[in-house]
């Protein structure tokens, strides 16, 4: 075969290079790219019959209320409207201290988040996915699989040891509720609190084999184990350390890599750790499955009874569907809580 002539070898040169740099660049945009950008939240300022806030200097002071979610690029949108949710019904927004873990870009999520909510009281700590390293397996969805989605087992080991009381919520919610309310339940004995759903088939969130083991199915031997959503949670982080919950966690993370005993993510260790032994908390307060099941994200109704928070779980997202001009009738209760800020129509340049 001949040689090119030159000037035609030069611009395929010329074209191979543009291809790569192509690449290169989708590629940098994917983790480098800019973050969406957010309406500035109005100021929320306490009653006349709150407490003034002392915390941190004042670490047990029990008016403080503690907050715990994840941060990250893809639910960065969801995030923003849970937190705004949350301060907008509280009677007392400024004794309210979230805090967030995220696992990359620290900075730019910083930025956001007190550029959105200058005066939100928040700390963000560093998530390193190295703990998750290898005990993570391959569930019925991708976005169950990301190592941040088990940052909640962790929450007793990255927040300071002053924080005693925490409510874990996922990025996918919003509160039309006062969080005083759900912050002061009793959890009497119990590590942990939330919404129980005993009409669930239990069996369903393992794998048949973990039933035909003995040594795996005796764990539920003694109790009586209900369903309940990892995604409202109140934990007190005083009997969580002291008891190790983080290594039992562990400990069936590591059992399912070697068995497959479940096909859930990060809930089904919650289930075998916890289930019989929560404390109940009204239903109004995790109104979820409204993003439809895992695979399809199908448009679901509210369950009978009172709301004080609403729980898009499942693969359906409100932005998503709102954005692709699709919604759910129920997404429409999320939008007055969305500041995320649109392109506008036109545009002067």
């Amino acid at each position: 075969m001949p040689p090119y002539p030159h000037h035609l070898a030069t611009t395929i040169t010329t074209l191979l290079l543009l291809i790569v740099l192509t690449q290169h660049s989708q590629v940098a945009s994917t983790t480098t790219g800019d973050l969406p950008k957010f309406r500035e939240a109005p100021a929320f300022r306490n009653g006349k019959e709150c407490l003034k806030p002392t915390w941190p200097t004042q670490p047990n002071d029990p008016s403080t209320i503690h907050i715990a979610m994840t941060l990250d690029t893809t639910y960065l949108r969801g995030s923003v409207a849970g937190v705004f949710s949350v301060l907008q019904h509280a009677t007392c927004p400024e004794n309210t201290v979230f805090h967030f873990l995220a696992a990359h870009r620290r900075r730019d999520l910083h930025h956001t988040i007190l550029t959105t909510f200058p005066y939100l009281n928040f700390h963000l700590y560093h998530f390193d996915t190295n703990l998750v390293k290898g005990k993570i397996s391959s569930s019925i969805r991708r976005a169950l699989d990301q190592p941040l989605n088990y940052a909640r087992i962790y929450l007793a080991d990255l927040l300071p040891s002053t924080v005693n009381r925490i409510i874990y919520f996922d990025s996918d919610l919003i509160v039309v509720d006062d969080i005083a309310k759900l912050w002061t339940i009793n959890l009497n004995n119990h590590v942990l609190g939330a919404p129980e759903y005993c009409h669930a088939n239990f069996t369903h969130y393992f794998t048949s084999k973990f039933w035909s083991i003995p040594q795996f199915s005796r764990t539920f031997k003694g109790r009586k184990p209900c369903y309940f959503n990892t995604g409202v949670m109140v934990i007190d982080l005083l009997k969580w350390r002291s008891h190790g919950y983080t290594q039992k966690l562990e400990q069936w993370m590591r059992i399912q890599k070697s068995n497959r005993i479940y096909e859930l993510g990060s809930l089904p260790p919650f289930l075998l750790v916890f289930a019989g032994n929560v404390e109940g908390v009204e239903h109004r307060w995790n109104q979820h499955g409204l993003g439809g099941d895992n695979l399809e994200g199908l448009c679901r109704d509210l369950h009978p009874g009172p709301v004080s928070l609403l729980h898009w779980s499942g693969k359906g997202k409100p932005w998503l569907r709102l954005d692709s001009k699709r919604p759910c009738p129920l997404d429409s209760l999320w939008t007055p809580y969305d500041l995320f800020r649109h392109a506008p129509l036109f545009s002067d340049d």
